[in-house]
């Protein structure tokens, strides 16, 4: 090993590591709560600018697209500006750009401030998951996963409750006014307790890379809009979705090759090569699609099937963060008498039994049928994401760990996205297919059917004026009916999906090492 190499692997921060992630993991945390927080604000944004629900999506999608392009680049400008200031400047952009959200006077203001703040907040996540990997060893940096992993899955969780809690109390700015004092002090901790390493400080004669960040914009924001817009499109019915997935693809292929043939790349694609980190990534793409699809078809089945309004469907989810919370205490209190891959297993069967729960309701539930299966739902996503994330680093030498967690990063949003939006067309898709199966059960020689018709007929007869008519009302009504239970039955099919993906999971449990390689050259 090279004495540089040796210095690198050496290198410990001064400060106490508890100290150095609380900025962290403040930072982190309203990153990931800005996620979801607007979510449930969309239709009061759009009634305050006189928009459309659709044009209102923009908030979300320019957040997502923001972040999505800065993320490859934390590497280059880690270097450029070193990590620290580079820190401080992506809270001070997100919370300046948090501001101007909330004072936003028309529908462009507000989405170009989302993208602002998307830029500022997408490079926080993987900067705070190198620098908690980093600052600890052995056991405490488990404990210290445990925390990271707990607030990246708590935070989209209670973004919904936040948001309906704020919107509904007091106006949907303060869903972003609220950031700016969290911001201030986020930078004041970071400029106390923040280091440079060696190989993320200030460094002399770094170049961009040019050519990959244009084919990174041509790959991912027509990738996006594909993903926003393409199930109302009809996906590739419309011509226009074609061309710009023609076009995410080329950029997609020339982003890669660039990448691969280049010398100062925006991402060093050599991490790949690691099993336990393209295993481990490669789970987490697939563990993110279901967390935020999940996250984005709940809260509607319960408003548009059960009747609840936004913040009753945001404290549905609540449960959720309690069985978080409980997962942290287990593994507090186990510690290393469970290996990663252990924890690991029972986190993907917790996952897939919580979304098995879900498939099996009905329109008759009470509050508690939801309660339970997100606490284990909850529970799952602690024990499955903290060591899916550890394991898929560990293998790495500390200056692989920014870039990594940034290619990482990327991949888990690109992987959020698509689930976002499949589950759109999942839901839509087998609506038709279950719709089309009960139909059949919709003729005069179904006792029961014809029972139920005359019955409603009968009650209706008085203020229809007629039998004729009466009759009509009562098969428009039960009509009703049979489209309200097959959407239920494509939202029931959906989770019985996400159950399946958590199950499917636990095999490639094994294939990830449990301790780290020595490196010797």
């Amino acid at each position: 090993m090279s004495t540089e190499q040796q210095v690198v692997q050496e290198w410990q921060p001064k400060n106490n590591p508890w100290l150095i992630i609380m900025p962290v993991m403040l930072a982190t945390f309203m990153y990931a709560l800005d996620e979801t927080v607007a979510n449930v604000a969309l239709p009061h944004i759009a009634g305050s600018y006189s928009v459309s629900n659709q044009e209102s999506i923009w908030v979300l999608t320019s957040y997502l697209m923001a972040s999505s392009i800065v993320i490859p680049m934390v590497d280059f400008f880690c270097k450029f500006m070193g990590r620290k200031n580079f820190f401080m400047f992506g809270v001070f952009i997100f919370t300046l750009a948090s501001f101007l959200c909330g004072i936003s006077n028309s529908i462009g203001m507000i989405v170009v401030s989302r993208a602002m703040q998307g830029f500022g907040g997408g490079c926080l996540m993987p900067m705070a998951q190198a620098i908690t990997m980093e600052s600890f060893k052995g056991e405490a940096r488990n404990k210290a996963m445990a925390v990271f992993g707990l607030v990246v899955v708590v935070a989209p969780i209670l973004g919904p409750v936040m948001g309906g809690y704020i919107t509904e109390n007091w106006s949907w700015p303060y869903i972003f006014f609220i950031n700016v004092p969290f911001g201030f002090l986020c930078i004041a901790l970071a400029k106390q307790f923040l280091e440079d390493p060696p190989y993320a400080s200030k460094q002399k004669n770094v170049h961009l890379d040019k050519w990959g960040f244009l084919w990174l914009c041509i790959w991912l924001i027509p990738l996006q809009i594909v993903f926003d817009k393409g199930n109302d499109a009809d996906w590739f019915n419309a011509p226009w979705i074609c061309w710009l997935s023609a076009v995410a693809a080329i950029g997609c292929i020339a982003f890669f090759i660039t990448q691969v043939k280049g010398k100062n790349t925006l991402i060093k694609l050599d991490v790949l090569k690691d099993a336990n980190f393209f295993c481990g990534t490669s789970m987490l793409i697939l563990l993110n699609g279901v967390l935020l699809a999940s996250l984005a078809i709940l809260p509607q089945l319960l408003q548009n099937m059960l009747g609840y309004d936004a913040f009753t469907s945001g404290l549905a989810i609540m449960p959720r963060g309690v069985g978080a919370f409980t997962a942290l205490a287990i593994f507090g209190g186990l510690g290393s008498r469970l290996s990663y891959k252990t924890y690991g297993i029972i986190g993907l069967f917790c996952m897939g039994l919580g979304g098995w729960i879900l498939s099996e309701l009905n329109l008759e539930i009470s509050m508690m049928n939801i309660v339970i299966p997100n606490m284990i739902f909850g529970v799952g996503l602690v024990f499955t994401m903290m060591p899916i994330t550890t394991l898929s680093c560990i293998t790495l030498r500390n200056e692989q760990m920014t870039n990594a967690s940034g290619f990482q990063n990327l991949l888990k949003t690109i992987g959020g996205a698509i689930g976002t939006s499949l589950v759109a067309t999942m839901i839509s898709r087998f609506s038709q297919v279950h719709q089309n199966g009960l139909v059949k059960s919709l003729h005069d020689t179904n006792n029961v059917y014809a029972e139920r018709l005359s019955s409603y007929a009968s009650s209706f007869v008085h203020q229809a004026g007629d039998m004729m008519n009466a009759t009509y009302m009562a098969g428009k009504m039960l009509y009703n009916q049979l489209v309200q239970q097959s959407t239920l039955c494509a939202y029931m099919t959906t989770f019985k999906v996400f159950a399946l993906a958590c199950f499917i999971l636990i095999p490639f449990m094994f294939i990830l090492k449990s301790e780290r390689k020595a490196k010797v050259n």
